[in-house]
């Protein structure tokens, strides 16, 4: 009885250890910027959960806020652009529009260390336009399938969607 009361106390105690919301607890100031600053995009779920993810947010400004999400912004075109040059080899019948989203993603992912410049150097004007890009390109992307389903929808939405948040966390910058 004993020897699983002991146990049962480890595993709680791992369990609250390890949690992810016991990893990187955010400070009530960064939670509150983060909230103010989620409220003001247009995809507040998606600025919450991206800031939160990352451990930078728990002592952060509003300009390292941008910079996360920027972060955020390549990783997911990087992973775009590997899902575009697996379907380029598996769906020869879509290799049209993929190539075109090639040039797309290459063209966001050509924008990021412009903007992580320019909000490192406190002249977000650049990195707010680089943002504006990103989301045009990814929005092509999607278009360049026509009336055809794209099989990246998804990870368009969510490059779009990031370049949005990121766009409107930086023009509070300005």
């Amino acid at each position: 009885m004993m020897k699983n009361l002991i146990s049962l106390t480890l595993v709680t105690f791992l369990v609250a250890f390890l949690s992810p919301s016991t990893q990187h607890p955010l400070s009530a100031q960064a939670n509150s910027l983060i909230t103010t600053t989620c409220k003001k995009t247009s995809f507040y779920q998606l600025c919450v959960s991206t800031l939160t993810s990352d451990s930078r947010s728990k002592s952060s400004d509003l300009s390292t806020l941008g910079l996360i999400v920027v972060d955020a912004i390549k990783a997911k075109s990087t992973s775009t652009l590997t899902q575009i040059n697996k379907l380029m080899n598996s769906t020869p019948q879509l290799r049209g529009p993929l190539r075109k989203c090639v040039d797309f993603y290459k063209g966001v992912l050509g924008v990021i260390p412009t903007a992580v410049e320019a909000l490192t150097k406190g002249d977000p004007k650049f990195a707010e336009s680089s943002m504006v890009d990103a989301a045009n390109e990814a929005e092509s992307c999607e278009k360049s399938f026509g009336k055809s389903k794209s099989p990246l929808s998804d990870m368009n939405k969510v490059v779009h969607d990031l370049s949005v948040v990121a766009t409107t966390i930086i023009r509070m910058l300005l």
